[in-house]
């Protein structure tokens, strides 16, 4: 598998993440068996991409990138969905989190080729 596929994978992982953390939130800790079982079906498909990335990438960056993306993309849904408040300190910690991804990225000298 190419370097370009594993970050594909790896995006499709975190974006996977996102939808799984709004399926699990919808699922009502598990009492609302549809939103349960999509759920669950979400976190084996992010798991398999991960996986499949994780094997092409070095760990550590492919990590913070998926981490990052579930956490930015989770704060989007939060707000998006839920109404959850996105004030100035919100977003600045949500920017750091953004710098602090591109910052490793860029001082790891490893660029998008993995």
């Amino acid at each position: 598998m190419s370097s370009a596929t594993g970050w594909t994978l790896l995006v499709l992982s975190g974006l996977l993440d996102v939808f799984w953390a709004l399926a699990t939130k919808k699922s009502n800790g598990m009492t609302h068996w549809g939103w349960g079982a999509v759920s669950l079906v979400l976190l084996a498909a992010f798991v398999i991409a991960l996986s499949k990335a994780l094997s092409v990438l070095p760990l550590g960056m492919a990590y913070a990138v998926w981490t990052g993306i579930g956490a930015v993309g989770s704060v989007l849904v939060g707000v998006l969905v839920f109404g959850e408040p996105l004030g100035a300190q919100r977003i600045a910690y949500v920017t750091i989190i953004v710098v602090a991804i591109v910052g490793l990225h860029l001082g790891t000298g490893e660029g998008t080729s993995g």
